[in-house]
């Protein structure tokens, strides 16, 4: 229990910690000007997921309107999705609009900021996100131009911008001052300045600070590639294995969530997987998920596994099974294993096989899988 605690405390502090770098980039390098109180509201023309064009006129008879920039991929911005659903439940049949515009540009996002999610930024994912977490309001894609954002100046994932019914910007920033939905929030900073408008009083606060995921703007695609380099040039080696060693590795004695492919050059199946398997390990394995790859190419052909493993820019434990005798490793791997490469294993910390696919596997369907074990999840859930 200590562990576990121990663990996700130090999860929420590397996300926290995270998140604020990020705002403090968005904020100072690359300098976009966020709407001023007062100022109207800046029309757009931007699709919704469920198929219509929005534009500002869209929503020309609601008394008040409440643009929030959100997204799929931050934690902060997971974590206010039921507040923002709940919220336009209570104040839409009071002539109030909540509106969600992604301003993220999914170039832009690097694998292991998409660690806390099971699914990016991208239009289509938006769709995925919405249908699950029940959305009640249009969400809007603003990625591949940015151009709407551009004109609001959103700091962080979310970020509020309320107008009144003359679309003049009168609160933007927090929706409330507690991230976590688990706790009860001090200040209702968004809430207070809806009422205050819907009753024609000036709204107390007017701006707040946001907190949160900075935004993916186009130009920061730039740190993709770099990332990308950085992993190039990590080390990839190869060692050999025999039938004990492998019954260890299933048995999994870290507190890693172990996902273990079976693979061979001669494989077909097998190298056309493999990018969507060291994809898996960008994704999550700062977050405690370990990539095992276990070659079943005759020892002699080490050198070519290697030099396979090397091009795919696989870093983590890779192996060769130097047994001479198959059936033993995969006797060891998996009794209910028929022998068909590729195999991969997903096993928890216990040696619970939580997961085990003969031939390709799909790669949707097991980073849900991985995302949904216990060991990894949203922050707040």
């Amino acid at each position: 229990m200590k562990k576990n605690i121990s663990r996700g405390f130090i999860t929420i502090m590397l996300c926290t910690l995270t998140s604020l770098a990020f705002a403090q980039d968005a904020a100072h390098q690359y300098d976009h000007k966020t709407l001023t109180i007062g100022a109207a509201a800046p029309d757009f023309s931007l699709p919704g997921i469920d198929g219509k064009i929005y534009t500002l006129n869209s929503f020309k008879n609601a008394k008040v309107l409440m643009i929030v920039f959100m997204c799929n991929h931050c934690p902060t911005s997971q974590a206010y999705e039921n507040r923002i659903i709940k919220l336009t439940s209570e104040y839409g049949p009071k002539g109030v609009s909540v509106i969600a515009i992604n301003p993220n540009n999914p170039e832009s996002l690097r694998l292991d900021e998409l660690g806390y999610s099971d699914v990016g930024d991208s239009f289509a994912e938006m769709k995925i996100r919405a249908k699950d977490a029940g959305f009640n309001f249009p969400y809007l894609y603003d990625g591949d131009t940015e151009i709407t954002s551009n004109k609001y100046g959103p700091v962080s994932t979310p970020h509020v911008f309320i107008f009144d019914k003359d679309r003049k910007l009168r609160y933007e920033g927090r929706i409330d001052d507690m991230e976590n939905p688990a706790k009860t929030p001090h200040s209702l900073d968004a809430k207070n300045a809806i009422d205050a408008l819907l009753s024609g009083k000036e709204v107390p606060v007017t701006t707040t600070k946001t907190f949160g995921c900075s935004i993916k703007w186009k130009e920061k695609s730039d740190d993709v590639a770099k990332m990308t380099t950085k992993w190039a040039k990590e080390p990839v080696k190869i060692d050999s294995i025999n039938v004990a060693g492998i019954v260890e590795l299933v048995k999994n004695h870290t507190d890693k969530l172990r996902l273990i492919n079976i693979w061979a050059t001669w494989c077909g199946p097998c190298v056309t997987e493999f990018p969507d398997l060291v994809t898996l390990n960008h994704l999550y394995r700062d977050r405690g998920l370990e990539f095992v790859s276990i070659s079943a190419d005759d020892p002699s052909r080490m050198d070519k596994a290697l030099k396979f493993l090397v091009g795919k820019q696989v870093s983590g434990p890779n192996y060769i099974y130097t047994g001479d005798d198959k059936y033993k490793m995969i006797e060891a791997v998996d009794p209910k294993w028929d022998g068909a490469l590729p195999y991969t294993m997903l096993v928890d910390p216990d040696g619970k096989v939580v997961y085990s696919h003969q031939g390709a596997i799909d790669f949707d369907e097991l980073r849900k899988i991985i995302f949904d074990d216990p060991l990894m999840g949203r922050i707040y859930k």
